[in-house]
């Protein structure tokens, strides 16, 4: 059985079954961590010991005859700003190595750890998450398992690339502007950002609390649908966490068929400032679904300005008194966008909220129309590591803020949004945003799985 070429159900399916144990899944896991690790740079820290003990835990209940979850033996990994027992919680920042480890799990990782899975270890990020490229100055940068010469994306770089390379199957990451999005479509992987609220970010070290949402990185639909099924729940723990009921939505990532979906291409904002590929993606997984609407949503470009103006005063005041006391302790791009938050006066920020108030009915309205919108995920493939500039439409610009062009508008009002992976052989990867109103997750899940089944989309290990 060859670990990397299938997916997490899979893997537990095989445990469940006896045909390989626990303890061999985990051991082929950290072997390949241990033999590729060192060029990718995906992980900050392996936990070997406690997942060979939970590894030999899941088959001494197999063999006591109980059924010890749906993931049951399959490793993963999470972003280093979840908290995991013994473990410092960087957040990509070298001023966090100081601090004691934690003491207890995530909510997350404790779900994902109560229906099977063995955590192996904790992922490169941008430093306090605030990026699009994974290159950590303290801890280095994440390559692209596509070409070790590009980014991963950011800022959960190293919980995409994990998952590309074959690591593992499953990781988790966090996005506030596209920090799952980015990475899962320059790595060519699934990256999902559910509803804003809708899973606990309880034991997640935050960077603008308004904004973040966590999710799942996977290789295929129904890994990423039974994920998201485990890791929802209302959790005391996080104020903002929804008290809705969980939606089973691996049912609907099993359905074949679209039929009463109502699907549209975003145009305008979504159709400018992108390679010619970007959206030729996009056009393609329109072409499978059979859609030639558009809509417009409306005000996008106001909108990323307003994240920029919100992201950076939130995420400023979170570090105010490390940045008085330690300023040369911060990556230099993080501290100075910091910085430039906290100068940001307060008119703006305000004023910034009313606008995004106003944006969320507009955009209300929008999906009285329409079920679900596709757009680009990025507007370009993978840059180089250190590349600053890039050039589209005959302008030279940067490239950090504006891998976040199309993801930025969403986010900014908690959409729901699954990055698919467009299959380009031979290439650099691509993705496909499928965006949807409020807790319509499930809808996004099934147009995904009906792209996969038709393989228009598909996750590609390398």
């Amino acid at each position: 059985m060859n670990l990397t070429e299938v997916d997490a159900l899979a893997i537990a399916t095989a445990v469940l079954q006896g045909r390989i144990s626990a303890v061999e899944v985990t051991q082929a896991a950290l072997q390949r961590i241990a033999a590729r690790d060192g060029e990718l740079n995906c992980f900050t820290a392996v936990t070997t010991d406690t997942a060979l003990v939970d590894a030999e835990r899941i088959d001494r209940e197999i063999a006591q005859g109980n059924h010890p979850g749906i993931l049951a033996g399959v490793p993963f990994a999470v972003k280093n700003l979840f908290d995991v027992a013994g473990v410092v919680t960087l957040a990509g920042a070298k001023i966090n190595a100081q601090n004691p480890a934690a003491t207890q799990d995530a909510t997350a990782v404790t779900k994902l750890k109560q229906a099977g899975a063995v955590l192996v270890g904790t992922l490169n990020m941008d430093e306090y998450a605030y990026g699009f490229v994974t290159e950590n100055s303290h801890y280095g940068a994440t390559h692209n398992p596509h070409d070790i010469q590009r980014v991963a994306g950011g800022s959960s770089g190293g919980s995409a690339a994990a998952v590309a390379s074959g690591l593992v199957p499953l990781t988790l990451g966090s996005d506030t502007n596209g920090s799952i999005r980015v990475p899962a479509a320059l790595c060519g992987v699934f990256g999902f950002k559910p509803t804003y609220g809708r899973l606990s970010r309880a034991g997640v070290a935050l960077f603008s609390s308004s904004f973040d949402h966590i999710g799942p990185f996977a290789r295929s639909v129904r890994d990423l649908a039974t994920a998201f099924d485990i890791l929802q729940g209302e959790d005391e723990k996080d104020p903002v966490c929804t008290k809705r009921p969980p939606v089973e939505t691996s049912y609907f990532a099993s359905l074949q068929n679209i039929d009463g979906i109502r699907i549209a291409i975003a145009d305008n904002y979504f159709t400018k400032g992108a390679k010619p590929e970007a959206l030729a993606a996009v056009q393609k997984v329109a072409d499978a679904l059979g859609v030639r609407e558009y809509v417009t949503i409306p005000e996008a470009h106001r909108a990323r300005a307003a994240a920029f103006v919100i992201t950076a005063c939130e995420g400023a005041n979170l570090h105010l008194d490390k940045l008085r006391t330690r300023p040369h302790d911060f990556d230099r791009a993080t501290r100075d966008r910091f910085l430039a938050g906290a100068l940001i006066p307060s008119s703006w920020y305000i004023q910034a909220q009313r606008f995004r108030t106003w944006y969320r009915d507009r955009v209300r309205e929008v999906f009285q129309n329409v079920d679900i919108i596709l757009a680009p995920t990025t507007p370009i493939t993978a840059p180089l590591i250190g590349q600053q500039t890039m050039m589209i439409d005959g302008e030279e610009i940067l490239v950090r803020p504006h891998l976040g062009l199309f993801t930025q508008p969403l986010s900014f009002i908690g959409l729901p949004v699954l990055s698919v992976p467009i299959q380009r052989p031979n290439t650099l990867p691509l993705g496909v945003q499928l965006i949807a109103a409020p807790y319509n997750e499930a809808l996004i899940l099934q147009v995904a799985a009906v792209l996969e089944a038709k393989g228009v989309i598909s996750a590609t290990v390398v």
